[in-house]
């Protein structure tokens, strides 16, 4: 004797799901017992027939099944997206972890070379600091050296729009300010001085 569970899901599986009775577990039973007893019936093997459905069952996943086909489509496919996007941020979240115990871990089992060998490292770090940093600046202190000879020499290097505007800005504001600046001083000196 097989029993059949209904199919929850909105596609129709062509294979149906057999339980023999002597795969009967606790599971099913405590599922089984939630449902209305219409719901499990027997079928050949083989049958693609879904049978109809009831809205009368009690277990968890299927009414959250039924919630997720009752629906529009836009809601199911924004909770599928939410669904998706906290099963992928588990699993990166889970990488994350591991990755950050086998960095403790592989830095606690090689502590004692670390600090054996430190006398080496410490200079050596030092010594290659040192070098990045005098190169850095060394680089940086070239290339505006030579950007500045360039736009100077007016070949036009990049960023000399911005620059020629930035100047003309600054001009352009220099002078109203020059020109509001005499204005007002030569009110105030007509105020002060009304014969003059």
């Amino acid at each position: 004797m097989l029993l059949y569970i209904q199919n929850l899901s909105p596609f129709v599986s062509p294979f149906p799901l057999p339980l023999s009775i002597s795969h009967y577990t606790p599971l099913y039973d405590s599922i089984l017992s939630d449902m209305d007893p219409s719901h499990i019936q027997q079928r050949p093997y083989g049958s693609t027939t879904v049978p109809s459905r009831g809205n009368n069952m009690n277990h968890p996943i299927a009414s959250f099944l039924r919630q997720l086909q009752s629906q529009s489509p836009e809601h199911s496919r924004q909770r599928f997206g939410l669904l998706a996007f906290f099963i992928s941020g588990g699993i990166l979240l889970l990488l994350t972890g591991i990755t950050a115990t086998a960095f403790v871990l592989g830095f606690i089992a090689f502590l004692p070379i670390i600090i054996i060998s430190s006398p080496i490292w410490v200079p050596l770090f030092l010594l290659v600091t040192g070098f990045l940093s005098v190169a850095g600046f060394l680089f940086g202190t070239a290339a505006v050296v030579s950007w500045t000879y360039r736009y100077f020499k007016g070949m036009h290097p990049v960023g000399s729009d911005q620059v020629d505007y930035a100047r003309s800005r600054i001009y352009d504001t220099a002078a109203h300010v020059k020109d509001y600046a005499g204005e007002y001083f030569h009110g105030k000196f007509k105020d002060a001085a009304p014969g003059a």
